[in-house]
């Protein structure tokens, strides 16, 4: 046991760390506070309806930040009454409540949903799936999610089925420090014989200032990122530790004042759920009016519980869903994540079916899992037993995490050989259109990469960050083949070019090229704004404008170039092929005017689906993973084609009938996996083209010479 030793303490301060101390439903509790309760239901509801779909509720997700509110309030208050009422805080005691509360629980949900992934989430999927439950089990999720939010090689992933529990490592992360801050002022202001009060609040400004001035900042550079981790978050749970620690300040206010708070911080809750979205940057300034309504409604319900809105927050129906408020948050999004695997995007009405049949475990874990372990006495009576009872849980969820890990291991697909003994597209003959060497089998003895390393064959560019976020506009660049070369080169656009520099490396290595690399995620290098998940991609023209200016003032030799889409916006707002169209030729008229040659490497096909999940659930039988040629043609591919009609220096090198030779495509060709991810081609496959390539540059007019080899 740690404390802080008889701290003097004043009898204001008795009166102002008792308040709220009930609702933890610890030892020393006063009053339980139903307003609080009847939040957590309207937190949860927000969150489970938002992840549901229902279209009013886009903000939703705002919830979160009203349960961290809470949770810093509830925390606070349970740590500062425990040491006004003793002088002293028991760490053991406090981390014991804690892991019998929580990990048990968590572990329950950990282990059922490494059982489900096992029998509804494609195997290709298992290894992130098994590290997101190792990292939930043990808490670090956010971090892990917030690294994955800047992977680019993510497309098409299924939505982990432990993604929320990115929430949870916020707020245990600050269960493990906040009470060794209060714990370190306290033995302080005893040291220095100051109240421990006004140091706390000293304390906690140093905790809160700095997190909401990061969260700001990098919700403007990283939102995706911002989202997740901890030290953008940790001031809601501070603002709800600020209302606990002044809460007999509020004490004071007068009723009616009380009353316009609390209706006033419960609409502006309601509001952010309904009128913020996906759209809005979060959690950033933003998140200030859920998270202050949430803190007004804790005020309020400090002084009154008649007209304030804990009026309605304490109505029955409200009671029960806040009692069951983690148990619902807990189940509720893996049988979303499993559903949405099985059938594909769900519905906003199939959603909301998904959460009510959530009640259910939820309800059945609540009653007969996670209440008989927090209520029992053997484990009150020994804080040590209950604490080594929750480690023992977390371990049985990192275990569950381990065990899907494991069972990725046995190899659907033959076996697997050393890349460089693969053939690839040199099985095919000089004209590879209609060679049988190309056609869709339905097995092969052996092929690279098997399809569950599929998504990491990739050339080191993404290792060495040399492709730009989606939410950035600063040009990255990064230098490859000849750093001599005598050619100077740019390879600019999105990761349909990136996926040519293993075939481009070697080429340029060998011609005295010095490649110099302008790659951002999604962003297609024209004079035009494009879209990103449906919504204007303005960060794609920022940084396309700053690209092609450096281009113009310090021209390269040659420009390579392709993209993803073939769309972009017209003035009226909607998108159209011909705007991609016009887009294109007018930045490659202003490189060739600058004095650059464009080449133009055509878009590859659109499978349609996941190939290389195809090909592990159907080793078989891989004749059903072939898709057509002619309606697999990509839009950018046409865009490309029609842009570059007439204009001079501007030359289109199309490989697809090496990638697609017959009228099906196959997903092997010379034992090599076509697909690595979405319509993105595998490095391995991408080295077996080079020697096409380099053929189609020199027939092009350009200085290459390539002897073979890597």
């Amino acid at each position: 046991m740690t404390t802080a030793g008889d701290a003097e303490v004043s009898p204001r301060m008795r009166d102002v760390w008792s308040a709220g101390e009930a609702e933890t439903g610890e030892p020393g509790a006063s009053r339980f506070r139903g307003d609080i309760e009847g939040m957590r239901a309207i937190a949860v509801g927000l969150v489970l309806f938002y992840h549901a779909g229902v279209p009013f509720l886009a903000g939703g997700f705002v919830g979160v930040d009203v349960f961290f509110v809470i949770s810093g309030f509830l925390i606070t208050s349970l740590l500062t009454a425990e040491l006004g009422r003793t002088g002293r805080i028991s760490l053991l005691g406090f981390y014991a409540r804690r892991a019998k509360r929580l990990l048990p629980a968590t572990a329950l949900v950990l282990i059922v949903t490494a059982v489900l992934t096992a029998f509804a989430i494609p195997r290709t999927q298992w290894q992130d799936v098994g590290g997101d439950i190792i990292a939930a089990a043990l808490y670090l999720i956010n971090w892990r999610l917030a690294d994955r939010s800047v992977d680019y090689l993510a497309e098409d992933s299924v939505a982990s089925p432990v993604q929320h529990f990115w929430s949870l490592a916020v707020e245990e992360q600050f269960y493990l420090v906040w009470p060794l801050v209060v714990l370190a002022i306290a033995v302080l202001a005893k040291r220095v014989k100051r109240r421990p009060d006004r140091m706390l609040h000293v304390g906690l400004g140093l905790l809160v200032v700095p997190s909401f001035i990061w969260s700001i900042q990098l919700t403007g550079q990283e939102p995706t990122k911002a989202f997740f981790v901890s030290t953008t978050r940790i001031w809601e749970l501070g603002v709800g530790a600020l209302v606990a620690m002044t809460a007999g300040l509020w004490t004071k206010l007068s009723r009616r004042a009380t009353v316009i708070l609390g209706w006033t911080g419960l609409a502006a809750v309601l509001a952010s759920g309904a009128l913020f979205s996906t759209e809005t940057a979060w959690p950033g300034y933003a998140a200030l009016v859920p998270v202050l309504g949430a803190a007004a409604v804790i005020v309020a319900g400090c002084v009154t519980t008649r007209e304030g809105p804990a009026v309605i927050l304490s109505v029955a129906p409200l009671q029960w869903i806040g009692g069951l408020s983690y148990s619902l948050y807990l189940w509720h999004w893996p049988l979303i994540a499993i559903t949405t695997a099985i059938w594909g995007k769900l519905t906003a009405t199939q959603g909301v079916v998904v959460v009510m049949v959530s009640l259910l475990p939820a309800w059945l874990a609540h009653r007969a899992f996670e209440n008989p372990i927090r209520k029992s006495s053997t484990l009150s009576r020994s804080p040590r037993f209950a604490l080594s009872l929750g480690l023992n849980f977390s371990f049985a969820g990192v275990a569950a995490g381990l065990a899907i890990l494991v069972a990725v291991d046995p190899v659907p697909v033959g076996d697997s050989v050393p890349t460089q003994m693969a053939a690839g597209a040199a099985v095919l003959r000089a004209e590879p259109r209609d060679d049988p060497a190309g056609a869709p089998t339905d097995e092969v003895a052996w092929m690279t990469p098997l399809p569950i390393k599929a998504t990491a064959d990739v050339h080191r560019l993404y290792q060495e960050d040399c492709q730009q976020d989606f939410a950035k506009t600063e040009v990255v660049t990064c230098e490859f083949g000849d750093p001599q070369g005598a050619t100077r080169v740019a390879i600019v656009g999105d990761s349909k070019i990136a996926q040519w520099l293993p075939a481009l490396e070697p080429i340029a290595q060998q011609s005295n090229w010095h490649l110099t690399t302008y790659l951002k995620s999604s962003c297609s290098f024209a004079r035009a704004l494009t879209t990103d998940d449906g919504k204007p991609f303005r960060q794609c023209r920022t940084w396309s404008n700053e690209v092609l200016e450096r281009l113009t003032a310090n021209p390269p030799d040659i420009v390579i170039t392709s993209q993803s889409k073939g769309e972009a916006l017209r003035a009226d707002g909607t998108e159209s092929a011909e705007a991609m169209v016009d887009a294109l030729r007018a930045v490659w008229t202003e490189l060739t005017a600058a004095g650059s040659k464009v080449v133009v490497i055509a878009d590859n096909p659109v499978p349609g689906m996941n190939v290389y999940e195809c090909v592990a659930n159907n080793p078989k039988k891989m004749t059903a993973c072939s898709f057509s040629r002619g309606e697999s043609v990509s839009p950018a591919a046409v865009a490309q084609v029609k842009a570059a009609e007439g204009l001079a220096g501007v030359s289109v090198v199309d490989l697809n009938d090496a990638i697609c030779p017959t009228e099906r495509c196959a997903p092997v060709i010379g034992n090599v996996l076509i697909y690595r991810q979405g319509t993105h081609i595998t490095a391995t496959y991408i080295k077996s083209l080079t020697p096409r390539l380099a053929k189609s540059l020199t027939a092009a007019g350009f200085p290459v010479t390539y002897r073979g080899g890597a």
